[in-house]
């Protein structure tokens, strides 16, 4: 590595150092307002982290982030002395601040952040706390949580950990069962923890040398999702932080309501509103094919007896659509017969509801019904190994993208990965850790990118991306950003570590078919891989 490329990626690690400072400034800022610019500890631990900030900014020779800590500093300073509560700063005061705090979010932004003149949004996360005995392993795991978008916060001792929980609710923490220095006493400190929350807090749990039945048992009984024996990997770690953390909540059932009666469907219309869901209602049952259509619903929920048809022919000629052979389907009715609800659920029915119906019932029901569809159709349109779309249903989204652009006049991109020499790290380090490389690249997409990107894994280490209403500028920028990004991400294989690239194609729509549009993204993936490899390449026409 010549020395330009040491001093560049130096850079960019200090740079990297100063942001991640910066975003828990931004962090503590926001808990000072949620408390009304009343809590005196709030505002300290704001303070400390604006010092930090300033110390890295000053070293790194960063003005712009050193210029607002200066700022921010002077503003915060005539209060941290204050001993008396609720804490008392002006409203002008306020004002200052807020400004000051716009600058560092733009300071942090990255240019993937907003549009072109949008108005840029900081995002804040809740870190994920580690309480590791070992400094290394909790250094290694933070920078590898970085890498993925979580943020980190490492504490040396149970009382710093309590400490930091009573003061923010973490989503998950890691932490060792002899945390602290006593057997159990990580498990110990977090049944305190968990004391003090209504909810409990998933915690994942670590050890070297307990893996009896019984620390587990109570471990498991405190919160405990997860037990990791012996060295922990990364990778692994990573997958259940991301389960459970909000970093990907679930979507609201998509619910369509077929009832002739108006008033009944305007109440189940707005138990489901009520619920969180997102209802479409119609009451003439003509009008089914053309709803199914335009709202492509998860679950159905109908009456049973509709002029002009019930809900059992209903049900016939909705299972004859593929697409909706298995979309639960749930009757109303004030029939109480059980032998004609048992038949009326074997002619494509799923479940049977009685009139009146208890709001609470309903809404268990289709969350059972929910929960079990989006199971049966992950197993059918998603790869098993990396969770992303197989390559049939991502040529599918393919085609349904294509028809909207087109509908809307809207821009749009398709593109191919491929990890470079993937043949190579499987023979060298086994297959095992191939399928770790497959799992991370894809988590990697998927944290990465806009929710309204559809990723899919398109064949062995190809993966494909449908990228809608997006230019070519920002389609480059972007892949190149994460190529960039996960060429750093070190791949753990047992004592040794190493890096992985992966080169990409990309082709913009224009009048051609969803094969074509394939078709000319992996041209230019050929490219990429015939040019050097690790790199983007975009589907030029020959002149």
């Amino acid at each position: 590595m010549s020395t330009e490329d040491q001093k560049e990626k130096l850079k960019q690690y200090f740079a990297k150092r100063v942001t991640t400072q910066a975003r828990i400034v931004l962090d503590n800022w926001q808990k000072l307002k949620e408390a009304d610019w009343s809590d005196i500890e709030r505002l300290h631990e704001l303070q400390l982290a604006i010092m930090k900030l300033e110390k890295y900014a000053e070293r790194f020779e960063m003005k712009g982030y050193h210029h607002v800590t200066s700022k921010l500093t002077a503003l915060l300073t005539p209060f941290t002395a204050q001993k008396e509560t609720p804490l008392q700063i002006p409203e002008t005061v306020r004002v200052d601040i807020d400004n000051a705090i716009d600058e560092l979010s733009q300071c942090t932004q990255r240019r993937t952040d907003h549009p072109t003149g949008a108005t840029p949004r900081t995002f804040l996360r809740t870190p994920v706390y580690l309480a590791l005995i070992s400094e290394d392993n909790a250094q290694r795991i933070t920078r590898q949580l970085e890498f993925f978008g979580f943020r980190a916060l490492h504490f040396k001792s149970p009382e710093e950990l309590i400490h930091a929980t009573r003061l923010d609710k973490p989503e998950t923490i890691v932490i060792d069962v002899s945390f602290g220095g006593n057997k159990h006493q990580g498990i110990e400190t977090i049944q305190q923890i968990q004391a003090n929350h209504e909810t409990p807090i998933p915690i994942i749990f670590t050890s070297d040398d307990l893996d009896d039945i019984e620390t587990r048992l109570i471990a498991s009984r405190c919160g405990g999702e997860e037990y990791f024996y012996r060295a922990v990997d990364p990778g692994q770690l990573i997958e259940r932080v991301e389960q459970y953390t909000h970093a990907s909540p679930l979507d609201p059932y998509r619910v369509l309501v077929v009832d002739d009666s108006r008033a009944q469907a305007k109440y189940v219309e707005n138990v489901l509103n009520k619920a969180g869901m997102i209802p479409h209602v119609i009451t003439d049952p003509m009008q089914i094919l053309i709803a199914l259509d335009d709202f492509q619903p998860e679950i159905i929920i109908m009456d049973m007896y509709m002029p002009g048809c019930t809900g059992m022919e209903l049900a016939r000629v909705i299972r004859q659509q593929d697409r909706y052979h298995s979309v639960p389907i749930i009757y109303l009715s004030a029939e109480d017969d059980v032998n004609k609800q048992l038949h009326a659920m074997s002619l494509g029915g799923d479940d049977f509801l009685t009139k009146p119906i208890n709001p609470r019932h309903l809404t268990a029901t289709i969350h059972n019904r929910g929960r079990r569809a989006r199971s049966l159709l992950a197993l059918m349109i998603r790869d098993s190994l990396t969770g992303l779309y197989n390559h049939t249903h991502t040529l599918y989204l393919l085609e349904t993208e294509i028809t909207k652009a087109r509908q809307k006049g809207h821009s749009m991109a398709f593109a191919m990965l491929d990890i470079d020499y993937f043949k190579k790290i499987n023979d060298s380090y086994g297959h095992p850790i191939g399928d770790r490389v497959l799992k991370s690249l894809a988590m990697f997409l998927k944290q990465r990118l806009r929710k309204t990107d559809h990723i899919g894994r398109y064949g062995g280490e190809e993966f494909a991306i449908v990228l809608p209403n997006i230019t070519e500028t920002d389609a480059k920028n972007i892949l190149n950003e994460i190529r960039e990004r996960f060429s750093q991400l070190s791949q753990p294989a047992g004592d040794v570590e190493f890096h992985v690239t992966f080169s990409c194609g990309v082709a913009l729509l224009s009048d051609e078919s969803a094969q074509e549009l394939c078709e000319k993204a992996d041209k230019a993936l050929y490219e990429a891989k015939h040019g050097g490899r690790n790199q983007v390449k975009i589907f030029r026409n020959a002149p």
